[in-house]
């Protein structure tokens, strides 16, 4: 099996430059091309450790090819024509889990997984030496593959992942509309806090905890999949030991001794215990604290703060009336705390206008398919 894979790493519309910048960090060059995605090459190793550091991504997946293809004959030729069988061992489970067009002749998109299916079995009946009429059975490895038509060009891949990278596996439960965390992730790393992470950093409708839960991993420098498993792990061609090393120097870096300073309130007491048990869950309870709380009742002598909030909007609400009285108080009980910069997720257009001040910076955003924008409030300087 080689082991140089030309790879893209996914993520939300808005995030990829965060995605691309952590690559970067873990020391993996990158490109972006004029589809917004973010291009790497690597090594198993490097497939390994994109998957257990990466943040704010969804997933990362192998490019096993790409070829014109403005006709079914000319998918089913450029899917045939790729070596499957280095690929995909004997018995292999290999489902096209998802077939994407984007402005090409191709636009059935059922058809264009058919297509795939047929091509890489009838490459592997030939290569394995098997008659016409008996398949190969499908009872081994997973290899999940996806195949993306844009402009007739199409790209095949191998998702290396499995369950989307947002999910960590340290949530026992979430209660109602949680945010993701890797989109919490990204709106951590586009905050003033990481650069001094002994600040405090509050969250004051903390939920499950995701926000808090999550600036605590990145504070201590804990891998984000460190507590999960991927894909690729069950594939028979990936040694175990690769993956072993990359767990090991990924504990290495881990910086348990940090001293954070991490609080989310919240005035539902069931939430709250839900985000104790799954800052349990990862180790992380005597670090962060939680405590029920009103919104209104939050106050700090504290400086230099940073307090992100994903505040519950009128969908979630039910009630847009409740959702502008929580703006307003929003604005009042945030008022005093100067120093303190505030970061507010939410799809409300008229946030600026009950809450009282129009942001210092806006950025888009998307929770899932819902367009949000982070309102960013900058702290006054301490002199």
């Amino acid at each position: 099996m080689k082991n140089n894979f030309n790879l893209v790493a996914t993520a939300a519309a808005g995030l990829e430059s965060l995605t691309a910048r952590e690559l970067r960090d873990l020391g993996i060059e990158t490109k972006m091309d004029d589809r917004s995605r973010v291009l790497f090459s690597g090594t198993k190793e490097t497939i390994a450790t994109a998957n257990l550091w990466l943040r704010t991504a969804d997933r990362v997946k192998i490019i096993i090819g790409e070829f014109p293809a403005k006709t079914f004959d000319e998918l089913f030729e450029g899917v045939y024509a790729l070596d499957w069988a280095e690929i995909l061992p004997f018995g292999a489970q290999f489902p096209i889990a998802k077939a994407k067009a984007i402005k090409s002749d191709l636009h059935n998109e059922p058809s264009i997984q058919a297509i795939t299916k047929k091509a890489i079995a009838k490459k592997m009946q030939v290569h394995y030496h098997r008659p016409e009429n008996v398949p190969i059975p499908e009872t081994g490895a997973l290899f999940s593959i996806e195949v993306v038509l844009h402009k007739n060009v199409a790209t095949i891949m191998l998702d290396t992942t499995g369950e989307s990278l947002f999910k960590r596996g340290y949530r026992v439960d979430k209660g109602g509309a949680p945010i993701k965390e890797n989109m919490a992730a990204a709106i951590i790393m586009l905050t003033n806090w990481r650069a001094n992470m002994s600040r405090p950093f509050v969250d004051p409708t903390c939920g499950s905890g995701t926000f808090c839960i999550e600036a605590a991993l990145i504070g201590m420098n804990i891998a984000p999949g460190f507590n999960r498993d991927f894909a690729f792990e069950a594939w028979p061609w990936f040694e175990d030991e690769i993956f072993k090393k990359v767990r090991d120097d990924a504990e290495s870096k881990a910086n348990y001794d940090a001293e954070l300073d991490i609080s989310g309130f919240d005035i539902d007491g069931r939430m709250i215990q839900i985000a104790q048990e799954n800052a349990l869950e990862i180790g992380l309870d005597d670090i962060i604290h939680f405590k029920q709380m009103r919104l209104q009742d939050f106050h700090s002598d504290k400086l230099d703060g940073v307090l992100i909030s994903n505040p519950p909007y009128g969908e979630r609400l039910g009630d847009e009336t409740a959702a502008y009285q929580l703006y307003e108080e929003m604005g009042e009980t945030f008022k005093p705390l100067e120093t303190w910069s505030k970061y507010i997720i939410t799809s409300d257009l008229e946030f600026e206008k009950h809450y009282g001040a129009k942001a210092t910076k806006k950025r888009k955003l998307y929770n899932g398919r819902l367009r949000t924008d982070l309102y960013q409030y900058f702290g006054k300087r301490i002199k």
